[in-house]
């Protein structure tokens, strides 16, 4: 079994830290402009001209049935959807507001679309949640807000009253847990009490978990479902770290105990969360695999992000590299599912990484860069019982201790074992070693 203990969280994480891959889905009004999901804040766009989208707004190709079978086709084992991102717009029927996906040409509940179908192919189902409102009249014009540049936006801000948008989150958080049958995660985003205001608008200020009043807001959730998973960007620590955009190095640890955390890296196949037409920086296919590898290896899980574009499709791009999951996971998800970082003492050969599964039996070597016909496994010399690529079952032989071979200065080393690979690397983004050990 695997020695490593994570910190004791309030929700059940056992089956997230066994599923380690999940699909993010950004899709709002945003995806009509097409250029960022932040655009509403990028270009001041005031509420009369971003209301335009809401009128227009028509996702008619959206088949949430396609989503849920290209996710699971790409391995995934979750996926989390955006109930409401920060331009306030609400992909729910809910009751406590007007602007919602029932009151556009769309016309239906499209989260009840989602959670169904995905439900169906069996995959566990998470709601995105934002903490930022910047539709909502209750909530206050700071730094982040799209009229923050208003020369009137201190009168603007006058009659604002967090405490009733707290209690519109409250409300529309139970109608999420509540309508939709068991939710597996609940994913708000984000907290920002320390940032600085803008100069000579001191007044505004940035919003942490006094504001959301997180505290009750995480009751009302655990309530409803107390084994829900809950990410920490209220400002409260629950289940979940959640590093964003980059790829640690290590394990993450408490900052404070010390101790290993259940976490999440999540990442965009591009350089935008919300469909961006023009968007060029594309990750490529080398690239998308050996993130979700780097993040095993360290004992984390990735949520890997697709953002619809405004008539509720993929777009081929997305679909792409969706694909390049499906085609690697098929022949080697067993080095992804129920593994984390290898057992202490283990050492990954020279560009490559390693997951372990969590009875300790088997060991992954994941090449990163193919070497020739050697691959050199320092202290697992008599520990292993057999070998093989794990895409296609082949046997992989190895000798230990020595390199036999009639040149002089061949490696003499007692503890190492030395995998015999075949010349020419397999046709796969990367290839993966499995060990059976003894």
């Amino acid at each position: 079994m695997s020695s490593y203990t994570t910190r004791k969280t309030p929700g059940d994480t056992e089956w997230f830290r066994m599923d380690r891959f999940g699909m993010f889905i950004h899709w709002g009004l945003y995806s009509m402009p097409a250029r960022h999901e932040w655009i509403k804040n990028r270009e001041c766009i005031t509420e009369e001209k971003y209301d335009k989208y809401f009128r227009y707004f028509d996702p008619d190709l959206y088949n949430a049935r396609e989503w849920a079978r290209r996710a699971k086709e790409a391995g995934m084992k979750y996926a989390v959807l955006t109930s409401k991102h920060h331009e306030g717009f609400c992909m729910f029927d809910s009751q406590y507001t007007d602007y919602k996906c029932t009151n556009t040409p769309a016309g239906r509940d499209l989260v009840r679309e989602f959670v169904d179908a995905f439900r169906a192919e069996g995959l566990k189902v998470g709601f995105y949640y934002s903490l930022i409102d910047w539709h909502h009249p209750d909530f206050p014009i700071d730094m982040l807000h799209p009229r923050r540049y208003d020369d009137n936006a201190l009168e603007l801000n006058k009659g604002r009253d967090m405490r009733r948008y707290a209690k519109y989150m409250r409300d529309q958080v139970t109608e999420l847990l509540t309508n939709y049958g068991k939710i597996d995660i609940l994913w708000f985003d984000f907290s920002y009490s320390k940032s600085e205001p803008i100069p000579g608008k001191e007044w505004m200020k940035g919003k942490g978990k006094d504001d959301w009043e997180a505290e009750e807001l995480i009751a009302t959730a655990r309530r409803l479902h107390p084994d829900i998973i809950i990410d920490n960007r209220t400002e409260i620590e629950q289940d979940l770290w959640t590093p964003e955009q980059y790829q640690p190095v290590s394990w993450i640890r408490h900052k404070e105990t010390g101790e290993l955390v259940t976490w999440e890296a999540c990442q965009t196949f591009s350089g935008s969360w919300g469909y961006y037409r023009d968007e060029t920086t594309w990750k490529s296919p080398e690239m998308l695999i050996r993130m979700l590898v780097n993040t095993v290896s360290i004992g984390g899980n990735l949520l890997m992000n697709v953002g619809p574009t405004s008539r509720g499709e993929f777009d081929k791009r997305a679909q792409d590299a969706l694909k390049v999951y499906a085609d690697w996971m098929h022949g080697n998800a067993r080095s992804i599912y129920g593994c984390t970082m290898a057992e202490p003492g283990i050492e990954a050969p020279a560009d490559c990484r390693l997951t372990q599964s969590a009875d300790g039996k088997r060991l992954y070597i994941h090449i990163f860069a193919y070497p020739f016909i050697h691959l050199y496994l320092k202290g697992l010399a008599g520990k292993v019982d057999y070998a093989q690529f794990l895409h296609d079952g082949s046997e992989i032989l190895f000798e230990e201790g020595k390199v036999d071979h009639f040149s002089e200065g061949a490696l003499e080393e007692q503890s190492t074992l030395i995998l015999k690979l075949p010349p020419v690397k397999p046709d796969v983004l990367v290839p993966v070693v499995e060990l059976f050990l003894k």
